[in-house]
């Protein structure tokens, strides 16, 4: 291509040094592969998000390096977070801690810290490796796939390599250039954010709040604390939605802090930091395609934000890491094949096809606000119930449970011998825990 440097040769190039090419990045940080890491900025950079960070980002940190974990809790502009409080459309509250034993943790179970902070903690991590090269400033203009590589046009440089990952993003070039999919408004998000100091009411353990207000629904109004008193405030819709309501969502996040009866009153003293932003959220609803012949794509390029919670940086980090894993797989067969790629497809869709399917079928539920303020209701009344939505988190299996109408049904009217059983279980563990 005209105006272009001649090529540098690389084994991988990595569009996108967020979490998840980072974690890509880090997972091949021993293998010896020549790696060229490729960003349309630099570092220290924003990135709007909602900042929450689950156990995931912990558990892939660990797998890759167990010292990225003593790392992480030793940097420290994030605040802790124990777990999750929702507030049902009547205002019922429900708080969830992530785990069930809080006071015998030594370390939180998850994160909240801006994005700024955390992006740059990894990519510095990534720095450390001598077989990664950092372009900083190139973004990506076009990707092309032939027999025997792949070229990627960044900056005003040409990268040849034999295999290309997209992790760049809700607007990924790379996915463009590949025709992989196109933004379908049923299974995408807008959110707005902005980050406030003065916020008042968090539970004392710092969990993560999520509002289901009426006019909102499925999306929602969230507040997470972040360190030294200050929040990251926003709010999420459908972009189906947003299409028919017309909503204008910064007008509304404002709306919502200044006016909404059950909330301004934490906002009383609070200050608006900078401008309210906005972003995209390609959720992870549907199963999508999300590689071809010598490419890969992770994270948001790859529609894997949760449908119900929107974090996506968890996601985007298990991704990463098993498009690492794979391509060494594919290095050590020498085959290179749209069909061979599919292994990557597989191995994602088996770790988080479940958990995003529970998620949409939760985000589907949200549309039946009398069964959400019902099953708050219910919970705050049941202790056994508490601890059950507790072990959810933990157990993929028990979390099947809340997308059963049966689940429901039995809890309106007595419950099933499943569901009978299910509560004698925890409730064992809640004498148990209690002597």
């Amino acid at each position: 291509m005209p105006g272009f440097s001649t090529p540098d040769r690389y084994d991988l190039i990595i569009c996108g040094a967020g979490p998840g090419g980072s974690a890509a990045a880090l997972t091949l940080k021993s293998s010896g592969l020549r790696i060229a890491l490729l960003d349309k900025t630099d570092f220290p950079r924003d990135k709007i998000c909602g900042d929450a960070l689950s156990g995931k980002v912990v558990s892939v940190l660990r797998y890759i390096d167990p010292a990225l974990v003593d790392a992480l809790h030793q940097f420290e502009p994030k605040t802790g977070c124990y777990g999750i409080r929702f507030f049902s459309p009547a205002r019922e509250c429900l708080d969830i801690p992530f785990k069930k034993n809080l006071d015998e943790l030594e370390y939180a179970p998850g994160f909240v810290t801006k994005r700024i902070d955390f992006d740059h903690f990894l990519h510095q991590q990534c720095l450390a490796s001598e077989h990664v090269d950092w372009f900083p400033h190139h973004p990506v203009k076009l990707v092309e796939v032939h027999e025997d590589g792949v070229k990627v046009y960044a900056g005003d440089r040409v990268f040849e390599g034999a295999v290309v990952i997209g992790a760049d993003g809700a607007h990924s070039v790379v996915n463009k250039s590949l025709g992989l999919r196109n933004i379908d408004k049923h299974h995408h998000s807008a959110g707005v954010r902005a980050y406030v100091t003065g916020v008042t009411g968090f539970h004392e353990r710092q969990f993560i709040e999520l509002h289901f207000l009426k006019d909102l629904l499925p999306g929602y109004f969230w507040i997470f604390p972040l360190p030294n008193g200050g929040a990251n405030v926003g709010l999420g819709m459908l972009s189906s939605d947003l299409a028919k309501t017309k909503v204008n969502l910064r007008e509304k996040l404002e709306e919502i802090i200044h006016s909404h009866p059950e909330i301004t009153g934490r906002f009383e003293n609070a200050r608006i930091e900078g401008p309210i932003m906005g972003f995209g959220l390609p959720l992870g609803s549907r199963r999508l395609p999300i590689s071809s012949s010598r490419c890969m794509l992770v994270g948001d390029a790859a529609s894997l934000i949760d449908p119900f919670t929107g974090e996506g940086i968890g996601n985007a980090m298990i991704s990463g890491r098993v498009a690492a894993q794979t391509l060494l797989l594919l290095l050590e067969k020498g085959d290179f094949s749209t069909a061979a790629f599919q292994a990557y497809d597989e191995a994602i869709y088996k770790k988080v096809g479940q958990e995003l399917r529970i998620s949409k079928a939760m985000q589907n539920l949200v549309n039946y606000p009398w069964l959400f303020d019902f099953f708050a209701r219910k919970a705050n009344r049941n202790a056994s119930l508490q601890l059950l939505l507790t072990m959810m988190f933990e157990s993929l299996d028990l979390r099947k449970e809340l997308i059963r109408p049966s689940f429901y049904w039995n809890l309106l009217f007595g419950g099933s011998r499943k569901t009978r059983k299910l509560q004698q279980q925890v409730a064992r563990e809640t004498m148990a825990k209690q002597t």
